[in-house]
């Protein structure tokens, strides 16, 4: 009980929810086929920043707001995953959408562009959806 207690402090460092965050937000970004821009305009990072994040041993820090991106992109992905069969999950993202916060613009684009408050909001709008809100 001691080494689930010792890991479970461990894993609250700022810099190892930093890595699994990465590490998590590397997949979905391979999942949804974003490119080094979008990747790197949706996490609030320089595209040599994004390249230097997604490798296993980067060690520099991510901003709250960083961080509050992943997650919330994380848990868009796991809506639509939960939501839509294989290749529309795969795909919403990227595709075009007349969906009241899109206006015909793909979520990704209205994501880089609106920021985290956007992000939050397409994350609570895929939520409603699921009926989860």
């Amino acid at each position: 009980m001691e080494d689930a207690m010792y890991v479970a402090e461990k894993i609250r460092e700022p810099a190892q929810i930093n890595a699994v965050a990465l590490k998590a937000y590397a997949r979905v970004v391979d999942a949804w086929g974003l490119s080094l821009k979008e990747a790197a305009g949706l996490a609030d990072m320089s595209e040599s920043t994004w390249k230097r994040a997604k490798k296993p041993d980067f060690a520099g820090e991510l901003t709250k707001d960083q961080l509050l991106r992943l997650s919330a992109v994380i848990g868009i992905f796991k809506s639509l995953e939960l939501y839509f069969s294989e290749p529309l999950a795969r795909s919403w993202f990227t595709r075009p959408n007349t969906g009241p916060l899109f206006g015909g613009g793909r979520p990704v684009d209205t994501a880089i562009d609106g920021g985290l408050p956007q992000i939050l909001a397409v994350r609570t709008y895929l939520d409603a959806l699921r009926g989860g809100a």
